[in-house]
């Protein structure tokens, strides 16, 4: 009934991520950023249409292409999480200007807050909100799917970066721990960069933990 697929792409190879209603031909997107036709592949393959494009955070390599998807689906609602919606408008937190030369600057359709839950295309999701990588990063987790998508808060035997503007290594670790952590063994991560993990798998061998 689900169909998930990924591309990476973008400047820094990001992981955008595409979920699929197959019966309703409904979609979701997680991240993007880069060509927005390689994002939008599977998408039109499938005769679907994205009705949500959910942002882990609002550092430029996860939504440079925000407004290229709109362009094409300008009934798409962009959703983040309501502390990092201020970074996601500000090309000096969101790091365009310092890395792209260029600033870029995105308005959210929509916050979602800590403990938040949506159902989008059929399929619940709770948003998790991890500070640390920046102020309000925000996971999303469907335990329909046994999925987290986490953007750069957990990478596999990794965690992301703090030294970024509103970033705090010591609240990534702890939060991580127990907000993430906290979930079933099984839990299948996909990071924004890099390759998918397990939540198992991280509490037995990440290094930081």
């Amino acid at each position: 009934m689900y169909k998930m697929s990924s591309v990476t792409i973008g400047p820094v190879a990001t992981n955008c991520y595409t979920i699929i209603n197959e019966e309703s031909k409904e979609a979701i997107l997680i991240d993007v950023s880069g060509n927005p036709e390689r994002l939008l592949a599977a998408v039109k393959e499938a005769g679907a249409k994205p009705v949500a494009l959910l942002l882990t955070h609002a550092h430029f390599d996860h939504m440079d292409a925000t407004d290229a998807v709109r362009a094409q689906y300008p009934d798409i609602e962009v959703i983040i999480g309501e502390n990092d919606a201020p970074l996601l408008e500000n090309p000096s937190l969101n790091l365009s200007y310092g890395f792209m030369g260029e600033p870029v600057s995105v308005k959210a359709d929509r916050t979602v807050s800590d403990g938040e839950e949506l159902e989008l295309i059929g399929i619940r999701i709770k948003c998790i909100e991890v500070p640390g990588h920046t102020i309000g990063g925000m996971c999303y987790y469907m335990p329909d799917l046994t999925s987290l998508f986490d953007g750069d808060t957990l990478f596999h035997g990794s965690i992301g970066r703090s030294d970024f503007p509103t970033g705090d290594g010591d609240a990534l670790i702890e939060n991580i721990a127990t907000k993430l952590f906290v979930l079933p063994s099984d839990t299948r991560v996909f990071p924004g960069h890099d390759s998918e993990t397990t939540i198992g798998w991280e509490k037995s061998n990440n290094p930081y933990f």
